[in-house]
């Protein structure tokens, strides 16, 4: 009898391509918005509702969900909704779990690597060092906290919380708005280019995800960021040799991305070093660990 995974997030990138990866070996069930195939159920995280035989069986829950960080403006009130979407809906979930009776064997929360601030330094951070002072890292405490929650009140026998560094996808994120932008001839780096941007190819997220969920050694905080270190203006620079491009723009002024984006600005301008030491001494190994590989796997298609 295959264990029963829910994995929230269900229209996110990672929980697609996760989904793919674990349906063989486990029942994969998802909670969206909007029910469009059978094995998904519906939910309400501002109406607090949920369907919950979404929850029958079920050993694992994979919560991915949480509003895009980088999509819009910080105003107060879509600061709000980052921090609602993601607590909310933790305490939701816990709340749905202590009713129906159920523990866990493991409840698994995405979370991010500006934990430590957003601050171009030196330094490479890794798990054990305190968090940041500015919004992102406020962002991640209190998420993270939603997550311990699960071990708190009895809700689960173990939690995970990976930090993850940016998703690289051909299909989303990142990646997907930038090759555009090279391919035209109008790609730059943002600001001075020299701010570190801690990275990770959409395969190894998705095989960290299911490590941690088929090793029950794994627990507590894990950063899920390759072991490259790059800069902006690395990858910019990578994109375009892959995609065969010149770069022909100057920098993208810092001032005009402040104009345009506020406060988000900072999370482009500024980024840090991350250490992935942890999840590789726990035995995990990635498939695409430098960018040169990652970027040919992921744009070959587009070359032409």
């Amino acid at each position: 009898m295959k264990e029963v995974v829910l994995i929230t997030g269900a229209g996110g990138m990672i929980a697609k391509e996760l989904a793919k990866k674990i349906d063989k070996e486990y029942t994969v069930r998802f909670l969206t918005r909007r029910k469009k195939q059978d094995n998904e159920y519906e939910w309400d995280i501002s109406q607090g509702t949920i369907d919950e035989s979404a929850f029958e069986g079920v050993a694992h829950i994979i919560h991915l969900a949480g509003a895009n960080i980088s999509e819009k403006r910080w105003t107060n009130e879509r600061k709000k909704e980052l921090i609602s979407s993601r607590t909310d809906s933790a305490r939701l979930l816990l709340n749905t779990v202590k009713k129906k009776g159920i523990k866990l064997k493991s409840f698994i929360s995405a979370s991010g690597v500006n934990a430590y601030g957003t601050l171009t330094t030196e330094k490479i951070y890794i798990e054990e060092d305190p968090f940041g002072n500015d919004f992102l890292s406020e962002v991640v405490a209190v998420w993270e906290q939603s997550a311990d929650q699960f071990l708190e009140e009895n809700g689960a026998e173990r939690i995970v919380k990976i930090r993850t560094a940016v998703v690289l996808s051909e299909k989303d994120g990142a990646l997907k708005k930038m090759v555009p932008t090279i391919n035209s001839y109008i790609g730059s780096p943002l600001g001075s280019g020299k701010q570190y941007m801690p990275w990770i190819h959409v395969k190894d997220i998705c095989s960290i995800y299911e490590f941690a969920l088929k090793d029950s050694h794994i627990k507590g905080a894990y950063n899920a960021v390759s072991p490259q270190h790059i800069t902006n203006k690395e990858l910019t620079k990578s994109i375009a040799e892959v995609l065969k491009k010149p770069l022909w723009m100057p920098n993208v002024p810092a001032f005009v991305l402040k104009l345009i984006f506020g406060e988000l600005a900072t999370a482009l301008l500024e980024g840090s070093r991350i250490s992935s030491r942890k999840i590789q001494d726990a035995g995990f190994r990635f498939e695409f660990p430098d960018l040169k590989g990652a970027l040919e796997d992921l744009l070959r298609k587009k070359k032409n």
